[in-house]
């Protein structure tokens, strides 16, 4: 594997403390025994209070935000095409595409934008459809990229100025005919002769090419300049210089009327699919987040699209995973829920024990690859653990999990129970925070056969907040049922110190399967469930079970 690739490790959308630290976590373990991978934790969704205390504690950074991981523009094979300036020749441009195979060439600005994309298309239609004399003029043709088109020199005048007035002409006549065909401000191509040059230039050309020569006299060079006459010559016949001259404009007025589809890097293939269709180019300029060109790609290369590699920490339920996650390919999976409805196209690791915190699994991970845990890293595992059991009050909560939260919070240095009342304090501080924010500071959606529900929880060491939260939760959660298309909403009011939850409820059959889950009648969408605290071990079966019946 290339050592640029990043491999993504991202636990669940609405993400709690453990999904968070866990990515963190277990990317900090694999950058520690693999030198030839790069891991980088990610998060599906937003930080809750909590987690956010967490990582201010121990001054960590949060994960970049993934909601997706489908396949983007900078996941194609991005060709690495050169872009030529917007002054080079239609003559250098053709030459350029023909040494490097390309029938696309990206025209660039100054500031490394791309300006327009000049086609062999494009050339084709210039060259077998333009009868225009006066395009040089119009192109506004420097006299310099003239010579250089003919393969020639500017003996007298400015190179640097510009053609832009008159028209081309061959001046094929004898020197006393010649005025009746030119017009003031002409280009002319002559042969080697000095009269016809002479007359040209006292006729009130602008430039005159002269062919089958390296020179002029002396006389001319003085006449041109002081008639303001550009004298180019050329070792090519009139013929060759005719058919070479009008090569000599710019490539940019070719696109000058052109709309460019441009693509970003992080755009998603998905959605450029059809815009490709649609257009009559065959490549397509990327940029990046700036607007910088990095190079190429064409409709070839939707057929090989690298995919994310990504390992999944804390969930196996595809309905909680980041969006696309069918278009990755997952390396690994490190849980403690039971086994969800995440597939894969292959075998992988998959590492999943019955205890109360991913973090739990990481620790001994940790210790089994004989890696140390940095003081932040042990903060951040710490938290987790407390977090997911409650300070080791959840019936989730194994020995294991004990053992590992107080090692851990011996290599943090903090005394676990001040800390974590200061983490439960924070995490349930909801103070200027809208009921929506509330509902999703850690909500998650279940699917059971034709039946989804959608779970959320608040834990807290206050039971008057939590009755104050039920009063703003009940009619949001009216809202998600609707707007996520869940037959039932329900979310846990937790009280951390007499280990019990109000749980409230919205949707048709709710109540019931509360009553058939716990025996307990509910009230005014509310029932009391005493001694339940965890909704993966104690909420979430009891619901399968009855539903099951």
């Amino acid at each position: 594997m290339n050592s640029s690739e990043e491999i993504y490790v991202i636990g669940h959308k609405n993400p709690d403390t453990d999904s968070i630290c866990a990515a963190i976590s277990y990317a900090y373990l694999k950058n520690a025994i693999s030198r030839s991978r790069r891991y980088v934790p990610r998060r599906a969704g937003q930080i809750n209070e909590e987690t956010e205390y967490v990582l201010k504690f121990f001054h960590m950074d949060p994960p970049d935000y993934m909601p997706n991981v489908g396949h983007q523009v900078s996941d194609m094979s991005i060709e690495d095409t050169e872009g030529a300036p917007t002054d080079v020749t239609v003559r250098i441009a053709w030459e350029y595409m023909k040494e490097s195979g390309t029938v696309t060439l990206p025209v660039m600005s100054e500031d490394g934008s791309v300006q327009g994309l000049l086609t062999v298309d494009d050339i084709a239609d210039y060259f077998m459809d333009s009868y225009n004399k006066t395009i040089l003029a119009e192109a506004r043709t420097k006299f310099y990229d003239i010579a250089e088109t003919v393969n020639g020199t500017v003996v007298a005048g400015n190179a640097h100025g510009c053609l832009v007035r008159g028209k081309i002409m061959v001046g094929a006549s004898m020197a006393e005919k010649l005025a009746q065909y030119m017009e003031q401000d002409d280009l002319v191509i002559l042969s080697d002769r000095e009269d016809t040059q002479r007359a040209a230039i006292e006729g009130g050309a602008s430039c005159i090419v002269v062919c089958m020569t390296d020179d002029v006299s002396e006389e001319i060079k003085a006449l041109a300049e002081e008639k303001q006459c550009i004298v180019i010559c050329t070792r090519f016949d009139t013929f060759i210089v005719a058919r070479l001259i009008s090569q000599a404009i710019p490539a940019s007025f070719l696109i000058r009327d052109q709309e460019l589809p441009t693509f970003r890097l992080d755009d998603f293939v998905d959605d450029i699919r059809e815009k490709m269709g649609k257009s009559p180019l065959h490549d397509f300029p990327v940029v990046d987040y700036r607007g910088q060109y990095v190079g190429m790609i064409s409709r070839r290369s939707l057929i090989n699209v690298k995919p994310k590699k990504v390992i999944l920490v804390d969930h196996t339920e595809k309905s909680q995973a980041v969006d696309n996650l069918e278009q990755a390919q997952i390396l690994e999976i490190v849980d403690h829920h039971r086994i969800g409805t995440v597939e894969t196209m292959q075998p992988v690791f998959f590492r999943g024990e019955p205890v109360g915190c991913t973090c739990t699994i990481l620790f001994n991970m940790f210790r089994e690859m004989n890696v140390k845990i940095p003081r932040d890293i042990a903060g951040l595992m710490m938290s987790a653990i407390i977090s997911d059991t409650l300070l080791y009050r959840s019936p989730t909560c194994t020995t294991r999990d004990i053992e590992a939260g107080n090692a851990l919070a011996a290599i943090a240095g903090v005394d676990i129970e001040k800390y974590a009342k200061a983490m439960f304090r924070a995490g349930s501080n909801l103070e200027g925070k809208s009921p929506d924010e509330i509902l999703h500071q850690d909500f998650k959606k279940f699917i059971f056969g034709e039946t989804v529900m959608g779970v959320g929880q608040i834990s807290s060491m206050d039971g008057a907040e939590l009755a104050a939260i039920a009063e703003k939760i009940l009619p949001q959660m009216e809202k998600e049922s609707l707007k996520s298309n869940m037959q039932m909403v329900f979310f846990m009011l937790t009280d951390i110190l007499s280990e019990d939850t109000v749980l409230l409820t919205y949707g048709k059959g709710s109540e019931q399967l509360v009553s058939d889950a716990f025996g307990k009648p509910v009230e005014n969408n509310r029932a009391l469930l005493k001694g339940v605290v965890s909704r993966k071990k104690q909420l979430i079966p009891s619901f399968m079970t009855a539903l099951q019946s």
